[in-house]
């Protein structure tokens, strides 16, 4: 399809594009909403934790909300979307990936960008133990990579699932990844690694013999501990291979499915190949919108409501 124009046209300093990411990441708070939690077991004994909230009448639709790299199911982002959705006709079901409940997971493995086999279970889990009849996707940052790199994937799509968002999505993680490597983005990186190798610290602590303490210092970008941890625990050779294989750009051909793409031009994460123009003109599936602002998962909009949330609800409900 061609390129979706966009209407989003915030506040002066929202169009700030580090200002409009670190309101929504530091600043923004969401109450209104009540999340339940529901354990479900993966096929190689591990575990993930969904949150889900309801709307005040029974439905049979759900939205499974995917988030970004250390984020969970209660970031201001997923929170919201769950309420708008709630107050929208949508359960919501917002996943927290391996590691992000809040509660170390079982395995050496964690999460990636390219998982798709732990969505896939929660999937399989909501088809075989819940009501809906429709099923649709919102990830965001590293959660839209993944949901885009699942519908695209040689798999059997259940016809349950309707449509899927991706918001502010690294479509190529190594294009992303050179982006974040740079002066403007040092802080969000830093704070992405400081995270990272606290969760490898806790994880050395329940796997001694595969966590050397110099593994750990030797970490000095995010990309260090890609080739580190993330490459040799989820079966890739390296950080270049993991972002070869998981990018969701060379999937976005094969998607049959509706998908919308919003990635914002000031969003600092992302870098030209994370715009896929010419995927979407050829792929009647695959829709692009790409406002002038909104930064990276921002987007700020009236009432304490992003223009994100509003546009996927307008998207989902016109499928």
């Amino acid at each position: 399809m061609p390129l979706i124009s966009s209407d989003y046209n915030p506040p002066l300093l929202f169009k700030n594009g580090h200002f409009s990411t670190l309101y929504a990441g530091l600043l923004r708070t969401v109450s209104g909403i009540t999340q339940e939690r529901e354990r479900i077991l993966l096929p190689d004994g591990d575990f993930l934790d969904l949150d889900w909230s309801y709307g005040p009448q029974r439905t049979r639709k759900v939205v499974i909300l995917l988030h970004g790299l250390e984020g969970n199911a209660q970031r201001p982002y997923m929170t919201g979307s769950a309420k708008m959705a709630n107050t929208h006709g949508y359960d919501a079901c917002a996943v927290n990936f391996r590691g992000c409940s809040g509660e170390p997971n079982i395995l050496y493995r964690s999460y990636h960008s390219g998982a798709t086999e732990d969505l896939d279970s929660v999937i399989h889990h909501i088809l075989s133990a819940k009501i809906y009849a429709e099923i649709y996707i919102k990830g965001f940052s590293l959660g839209g990579n993944l949901a885009l790199k699942y519908i695209g994937e040689d798999r059997q799509i259940s016809e349950a699932i309707k449509g899927v968002v991706g918001v502010s999505v690294p479509c190529s993680l190594y294009s992303s990844l050179k982006q974040l490597l740079q002066p403007k983005n040092y802080l969000y990186a830093k704070r992405f690694k400081d995270h990272l190798k606290a969760k490898m610290r806790a994880k050395q602590q329940l796997f001694p013999s595969k966590i050397q303490d110099e593994d750990i210092t030797q970490i000095k970008t995010l990309k260090d501990f890609d080739d580190i941890y993330t490459s040799k625990a989820h079966g890739f050779k390296d950080a270049l291979d993991y972002y070869t294989q998981c990018s969701s750009l060379q999937f976005l051909p094969q998607i049959t499915i509706p998908a919308l793409i919003i990635n914002a031009k000031n969003d600092s994460f992302l870098g030209s190949e994370c715009y896929p123009y010419q995927e979407a003109k050829e792929n009647e599936s695959v829709f692009l919108e790409v406002p002038e602002y909104g930064g990276h998962v921002g987007f700020y909009g009236n009432q304490n409501t992003t223009y994100t949330e509003k546009r996927v609800i307008a998207f989902f409900d016109a499928l």
